[in-house]
């Protein structure tokens, strides 16, 4: 006696669906993810660059080499330096009788410094 056994499979192509949106939901989150961290710092780490790199000169965003070249933000434009890469780039290479940091600064130390400066600059360094 043969006895065949049925059974309900008219689940199974739901089931492969909502497997198949887990998977690639946490596939693109993995993804995104990836950059926030790579790039993730705390506001602090680019007052800490700054003091230890830039104060010497720069205190509170002035300069005390060069009055005209300050950190303020109506220097900063009048000199042509209108964003954060702009300032990055110096911190790494320097611009005129200022030298870079490229052999002193980490990865992307550059770029967290420059967005501390950019930012203290937007507010007059009032926190600097």
């Amino acid at each position: 006696m043969n006895v065949i056994k049925e059974t309900n499979n008219s689940y199974d192509p739901y089931f492969i669906i909502i497997k198949s949106i887990i998977s690639l939901g946490l596939l693109v989150s993995l993804f995104f993810s990836v950059p926030i961290q790579t790039y993730a710092f705390k506001e602090n780490d680019g007052k800490e660059i700054f003091l230890n790199h830039c104060s010497g000169c720069h205190i509170n965003g002035g300069n005390i080499i060069r009055r005209n070249k300050t950190l303020k933000i109506k220097d900063l434009k009048r000199n042509g330096i209108n964003s954060e890469e702009a300032i990055a780039k110096i911190a790494l290479e320097g611009i005129g009788s200022m030298s870079g940091y490229k052999d002193v600064l980490e990865e992307n130390e550059d770029q967290i410094v420059a967005i501390w400066i950019w930012d203290q600059a937007q507010n007059a360094w009032v926190h600097g």
